[in-house]
Order: structure tokens, then sequence, then C-alpha cells
């Protein structure tokens, strides 16, 4: 953003949201750019915050090549204080990352995502990417769904005692012989590679939840 044209904005008044608004852009976006001209909203002092400072101001900070000391007299707080934010948001000064070398790393760190705005980004293995932590999440969730919606299809689709089909989440897996059973295949179960989960799936029978629970306590019975 340009320190010019937000400069103005700010001097009519504007709050932060509705200059996001006007830019279409996050308001924590604007925020961190406010803060990184050293620029101040006449709603600031209004509205801040009671507790930590927002992510955007520490990176901001960081960014700045502040020391801790600097932060914490930018910030109004001690240096313990500052301390515990950089541990929370997962950064570090400059002087730290000089001291830890070249080869330093940090495994989070806060970063803006497109979907999620500023959030904690994981760094995946050594030299990894860093990829936003509740993007990765959300992936690992659709991908659990899509292996579970393959798995009901391909074992019929419905209960075989009752012929319950109106919701995948409801259907189950009920192992014929137990003693066979390598792995439930709940969450965790189709989390692993498809392969592994259609071999499991192979040596069970498809059943609704309720009468999953009356087969487990000898109330209903599978006949074949």
């Amino acid at each position: 953003m340009e320190k010019d044209w937000l400069e103005a904005r700010l001097a009519e008044g504007r709050s932060i949201e509705s200059i996001a608004k006007e830019a279409r852009k996050h308001p924590s976006t604007v925020g961190y750019w406010v803060t990184k001209f050293g620029l101040a909203s006449s709603h600031a002092e209004r509205h801040a915050a009671k507790g930590a400072p927002a992510p955007e101001v520490v990176i901001a900070l960081v960014e700045e090549g502040l020391s801790i000391q600097q932060m914490a007299e930018r910030l109004g707080v001690g240096a313990t204080t500052v301390r515990h934010w950089l541990r929370r948001y997962g950064l570090t000064t400059a002087r730290a990352r000089r001291s830890a070398g070249a080869e330093h790393a940090q495994r989070v760190v806060i970063r803006e995502c497109a979907h999620h705005g500023f959030t904690a980004w994981i760094r995946s293995g050594t030299g990894g990417r860093y990829r936003c932590k509740r993007c990765r999440s959300e992936h690992v969730s659709a991908r659990r769904r899509r292996v579970k919606r393959l798995l009901v299809e391909e074992a019929g689709g419905r209960c075989i005692l009752c012929g319950y089909d109106r919701y995948t989440g409801a259907l189950q897996f009920h192992h014929l012989d137990p003693s066979t059973k390598s792995f439930a295949l709940s969450v965790q179960g189709v989390a692993r590679s498809l392969e592994k989960a259609r071999a499991e799936a192979a040596k069970c029978v498809l059943i609704c939840a309720n009468c999953h629970a009356e087969v487990e306590a000898g109330v209903a019975t599978i006949r074949l």
C-alpha cells in the first residue's frame, strides 16, 4: 500500500475497517501497513486491545529490525512480555536469527493467508515451504471426507441391515473378523493411503451407526 494514500484516508478520520473495505484487503493487512509507515488511526485508542498486540503489529516491529528492548519501549510493555508474544507468534528478532546462523529457520511463523488473514504458518520438513496451518488442516479434513465417500460407494453406499443411505458420516465399517483388524476405519483410518484404507475396508461390511451399536450390543446380527 502507498503511504500517502493511506495517510490521507486516516486524516479523514476513516477507520481501519473502512479503509480495508475500500482497498479490498483484510483489516489486519491495513493495520500492518499503518504500523509499518508509523501512522496512527484516530480510532486506535478507542478500540485498542487490552491484552496482546495484534500479530501484524509485532511482525512490523520485527521487520523493522528492532531489538526486544526497543519493541518493549515502542509497545509500552516489559521485555519479558515482548519475549512471550514473540514465542506465541513464532517470531524471532533479526539479532536472534543472526546469532543462530545462516541455516536458522523457524518452524512456525505468522503470515497473511488469502483465506484466513494473519495465521500461523508451519514449515514442512527441513527446508520445506511454509503453509497456513488452517489451510493445511482443512485440506486434510477434505481428503478424509473424499476417501470416506469413495470407500462407502465401493461398499454399496448403504447399511446392509436397514438400507440407510442418507448421510455418509452416519455409515461405518464393521470388521467381520476382529482378529484381522489392522486399524479402525475412523477419522484416522481414512487419513492413511487409499490402498491401505481399501484393503482394510475389504475386511468389513458397511453399516449405519444405529445398527452398528445394536450389533456390538448383541441386539442385531449380521447375516451374509
